[in-house]
Order: C-alpha cells, then sequence, then structure tokens
C-alpha cells in the first residue's frame, strides 16, 4: 500500500469530500462549495492510498501568527494506522510558526490531546443560529 501525500487542491474528488466530511458530521456543504472552502484555505494535506482520496484537512491562517485546522476527516477503513496523525503533522508543517487551534468534533477530543493539543478554557464561538440545535445535539455547545 503506498501512501501519498498532496498539498494542493488540484484533481480532487470534491465530492468524495463532501461525503466523508457529512459522513463525520463535520459539515453539510456540496462538494462544489467544499471545493471553494479548500481552496481558499491557507493550507490543505489530501491523503491517498494509490489513486484513492482516503483523508484530508485544512488550516486557515493569517501565515504569520495565528492558524486553525478545521475537516479532518480519515476514512474508517484507514483509522488506527497513524494517517491522522500524519494529515495534522503535514498541516501543522505548513503552520509551525504559529499558535495553532483546532475545531474538532467532540468524540475526537482525545486524540487531539495525544498529538499535543490542549482544551481551551477561553474558547468562545458564534455559530450560525439554523445550526444551533443540532450543535447542542452532537455535543459541541
Amino acid at each position: 500500500m503506498g501512501y501519498k501525500i498532496q498539498k494542493t487542491t488540484e484533481n480532487i474528488n470534491w465530492l468524495k469530500v463532501s461525503e466523508l466530511l457529512s459522513y463525520f458530521g463535520l459539515s453539510d456543504l456540496d462538494a462544489e462549495t467544499q471545493q471553494k472552502v479548500f481552496e481558499r484555505s491557507y493550507a490543505v494535506v489530501f491523503l491517498f492510498e494509490d489513486e484513492e482520496l482516503i483523508g484530508f484537512g485544512r488550516a486557515i491562517s493569517d501565515g504569520i501568527c495565528q492558524a486553525a485546522i478545521y475537516n479532518i476527516a480519515l476514512d474508517e477503513r484507514y483509522q488506527g494506522k497513524g494517517l491522522g496523525k500524519k494529515i495534522i503533522d503535514e498541516l501543522i508543517e505548513q503552520v509551525k510558526q504559529c499558535n495553532i487551534i483546532l475545531y474538532t468534533h467532540p468524540k475526537t477530543i482525545e486524540f487531539y490531546e495525544k498529538l499535543g493539543f490542549s482544551k481551551m478554557k477561553t474558547g468562545m464561538a458564534m455559530y450560525n443560529k439554523d445550526h444551533l440545535e443540532e450543535l447542542k445535539n452532537m455535543g459541541f455547545i
């Protein structure tokens, strides 16, 4: 099995991106919108096994001192093999000069703590009111 990292948005199966994010409850945006989201990000990482997209993530940043990591998703068949860590490491490398915050699903907090992230006591968010109830039910707030 050959894994390949790609740090550009060229030749990406955006439907697969949309489906994986939706499956994990991270986003309900369609493929076309996901393409815009990733293309407008500061850093992106896509992970392939042979030619199949199996995982990805992105970061937004000013490129100087602040960055935030979003939309980390890895096909369930590949979890537990260190590949999620590989995606995170590749993103961190692209924003290593910055303080990094991470937005994640409540179920994955332990994973990120093992990678060195800490819970914040002062984190705040203002969510779109159309999504408030769903985010409460999922344990985000």
